[in-house]
This record gives structure tokens, sequence and C-alpha cells, in this order.
């Protein structure tokens, strides 16, 4: 039964390293896997504090009365709606405009011609990053509102 084991093992062995081609070792282009990677674990991240929305309202549904769930579900779906189209239209400009100085940005409102990129990440990437987290801010301010 070892032996079988063993003379199994091996003959996989074997098969993979037969077929090993040398196209597989070809190296890519480093900086543009990277650069690919960064923006893919950056939408990760993006999704996970999207998540932290659902999170916020089940504890606000959890701290009222039954009555009023639906009530504090709207609100926060309503609050990162409110949030998200507030940051599209002058948010992303303040944080990342082209124009202005370092502390406030003046070009590109509505995601126009003079928003930035930030480091290798695209300006897609990096506004549906930065709108997760003004969305979160606003929902959780609104969280101390409930059933007021």
């Amino acid at each position: 039964m070892r032996r079988k084991i063993l003379i199994g093992t091996g003959v996989v062995a074997a098969g993979v390293l037969a077929t090993a081609t040398p196209a597989f070792a070809q190296d890519a282009a480093a900086a543009e896997v990277q650069v690919n990677l960064d923006n893919a674990y950056v939408l990760l991240s993006a999704v996970l504090v999207i998540l932290m929305q659902a999170g916020f309202a089940l504890v606000e549904a959890g701290l009222t009365r039954a009555k009023s769930v639906a009530n504090i579900m709207m609100k926060n779906l309503m609050d990162f709606c409110a949030g998200a189209l507030a940051f599209f239209a002058v948010g992303y400009a303040i944080a990342f405009g082209a124009d202005g100085n370092d502390f406030f940005g003046l070009g590109g409102w509505f995601l126009g011609d003079g928003a930035t990129q930030y480091g290798t990440l695209t300006v897609p990437v990096t506004f549906i990053f930065q709108v997760a987290f003004a969305a979160t801010a606003a929902t959780i301010v609104s969280g101390a509102m409930a059933e007021r």
C-alpha cells in the first residue's frame, strides 16, 4: 500500500515537471503588475468599507424599536446615496483637485478634467475608496439621531 502511494506521488511529480514550459517562467512587466495589484487591493478594501454600511444599519436597527427598523434602514441607504452624490459633485475636487493649494483643490468638479490621480491608483478606484469613507462618516453621525 505504501509503495503504491510513493509510486503514484512520483508519477504525479514527474508529470508536473514534464509539463512545465519555459513560457511560464517569462517575466511580466513588474511595474504594471504592481499597479494592477494596488488597484485591485484598494478596490477590495473599498468594497469592505462599503459593507460597513450594512453593519452600521444593523447596529442602529438593533438599538431602535421594531417599528422604526425600516426607517433606519432607509435612512442609512439615503445617507450613503446622498453622501456619494455630494462627494462626486464637490468632495473629490476639494480633496484631489489639480488647481488650488495643498489644503483645498479647485479643479475636477464632477470628476471632470481636473481630477488628479493619487499615486498609481486610477481616478475611479480612488473615487470609490474615498466615497466609501465619506458616506460611512455620514452614516456614523446620523446614527446618533435614530428615533430622535
